[in-house]
């Protein structure tokens, strides 16, 4: 897969390597399949934050663009269009992975609205739009997991689409999804649908936990200071390695056991939010301290080409941790630290982050349209 000794490890303890960027010039220049053969990169993530990223960039896209004013398309089907050819493109290129890895990997993703995250039939409808307009079978349908997204996962798979589930944060808001999941995976089944063909991965993210948390750490003052600073950097790694005990738990009942039995493949974890925002801790903790079997970590390139410079990956780096990472957890309780405000907060942010993003990149397009049509 790749000669780099830290991403092969990766690699063979079970961790699938996907790509969190993709933009218009990765596709055309070939930089897509450069790095998948040189990186170990076996799947690609989208956010509309990315998008936003890569549409600024108004060059790559002129020509679309042009057509698009010419034709006089709508401002909201012109960012469809120009996100769903980059994620069908993208497609594409994985394609021969996903045919290698039987569909477990290969896989391409792309958000619906995050204006439509607590509206849960606008998102099914775009989901539904967003299959038929990628038109592949390895796209995954991001939705995040808000309450009104939990009703949206379990429609959109009992439509036979796969789904990437994204913003989870909470340890019982991933356990609500992974019920969704399995309900979604039983009505396509009732359905008459092939239910070993449907995928999902169940994003939780990482970093963004210890950055919220750790400014609360260090507002700590007195006599609990330094019991504050010796969590600073734990509560992420923690909370994930409990995640993935959850998952060892649904993934292992007799629910399950009775869909496997049918061809239903387990909903994978995913870790998000991987690149490390505090300078002060390893760049590639948010990697090598969460290997582990049937997992996912989806990287900007930066933390992935410092995993390839100097990541040591010492095996499954999670098993036998949940007693020490649900120690973490109770020490901030006992801190003061409300885990449920700081997930539900995270959420909000999240959903609040990516609508505004959302907004920038139709802002964006707009200007593009209006100039072309001059």
């Amino acid at each position: 897969m790749t000669d780099n000794s830290a991403l092969q490890a990766l690699a063979d303890n079970g961790v699938s390597i996907w790509l969190d960027d993709l933009s218009r010039e990765r596709l055309t220049s070939g930089n897509l399949q450069e790095v998948m053969d040189t990186k170990g990169v076996v799947g690609v993530t989208t956010n509309p934050s990315i998008f936003q990223v890569a549409l600024s960039d108004g060059e790559s896209y002129s020509a679309q663009v042009a057509k698009l004013a010419a034709d006089k398309t709508s401002l909201e089907d012109s960012v469809t269009a120009m996100t769903t050819q980059d994620v069908r493109d993208a497609c594409d290129v994985m394609m021969p992975v996903f045919k290698a890895t039987n569909g477990l990997d290969g896989r391409v993703s792309i958000e619906v609205d995050p204006g439509h995250a607590h509206d849960t039939e606008k998102t099914v409808a775009q989901a539904k739009e967003l299959r038929e307009l990628v038109d592949r079978p390895n796209v995954l349908v991001k939705i995040p997991a808000t309450v009104d997204g939990l009703p949206a996962i379990t429609k959109v798979l009992a439509e036979g689409i796969s789904v990437n589930v994204t913003l989870i944060f909470s340890l019982d808001r991933y356990r609500a999804v992974m019920n969704s999941f399995l309900t979604g995976l039983e009505q396509a089944r009732e359905a008459g649908k092939d239910i070993s063909t449907l995928q999902s991965v169940a994003s939780f993210f990482v970093s963004r936990v210890d950055s919220e948390i750790d400014k609360r750490l260090d507002a700590i003052e007195g006599e609990h200071a330094a019991t504050a600073q010796s969590l600073k950097g734990k509560a992420g790694i923690a909370n994930a390695r409990l995640a993935y005990q959850a998952y060892e738990e649904v993934f292992s009942t007799p629910r399950w056991k009775n869909l496997e039995a049918d061809g239903a493949k387990p909903q994978r974890p995913l870790w998000a939010s991987t690149g490390v925002k505090d300078p002060a801790y390893p760049d590639t903790m948010y990697v090598t301290e969460l290997v582990a079997p049937g997992t996912v970590n989806t990287m900007p390139e930066k933390t992935l080409d410092a995993v390839m410079d100097h990541g040591e990956v010492t095996g499954n780096t999670i098993e036998g941790t949940y007693e020490e990472s649900s120690e973490v957890l109770d020490a901030l309780e006992r801190l003061g630290i409300s885990y449920s405000e700081v997930t539900a907060l995270l959420e909000k942010e999240g959903v609040d982050k990516f609508d505004k993003s959302w907004n920038e990149l139709l802002d964006g397009v707009r200007a593009e349209l209006d100039k072309a049509a001059q």
